[in-house]
């Protein structure tokens, strides 16, 4: 799977330089990182309706689709692969492949809350 994902990864990256009028990937990376994160949330949200109505086939389709935004945004952060499956090695030898670190990991600590935004707040940087 990760050759899969490296592939499309030089693909994403191939594609920073097409015409967004024929290039899709060109014309999300040039959308910004807004619009690409939130991309990512719509397929993920896709995937977990699918999933709760059972719809197999459809699973796998957004989850292709979810992994080809995430990828997108891989690419616009500056964030290669690599970096993604060193992370995954390290929490293996931590807690093993199929475990999660839990939130209150000491390295993990350090990172920014999520919070809500308030509605006021958001209309007012539009």
């Amino acid at each position: 799977m990760s050759d899969s994902l490296d592939r499309l990864y030089a693909a994403v990256v191939a594609a920073r330089n097409a015409d967004p009028a024929t290039s899709r990937t060109a014309r999300l990376l040039r959308a910004g990182r807004g619009k690409m994160a939130k991309k990512v949330a719509e397929e993920a949200i896709e995937v977990v309706i699918d999933a709760m109505h059972g719809h197999t086939d459809a699973i796998v389709r957004e989850s292709a689709d979810l992994l080809y935004n995430l990828v997108v945004l891989w690419v616009a952060s500056g964030i290669h692969p690599k970096d993604v499956w060193a992370e995954m090695a390290r929490r293996e030898r931590l807690l093993g492949i199929a475990e999660k670190l839990p939130k209150d990991t000491p390295d993990l600590a350090a990172r920014r809350k999520v919070v809500a935004l308030d509605r006021a707040r958001i209309r007012k940087r539009r």
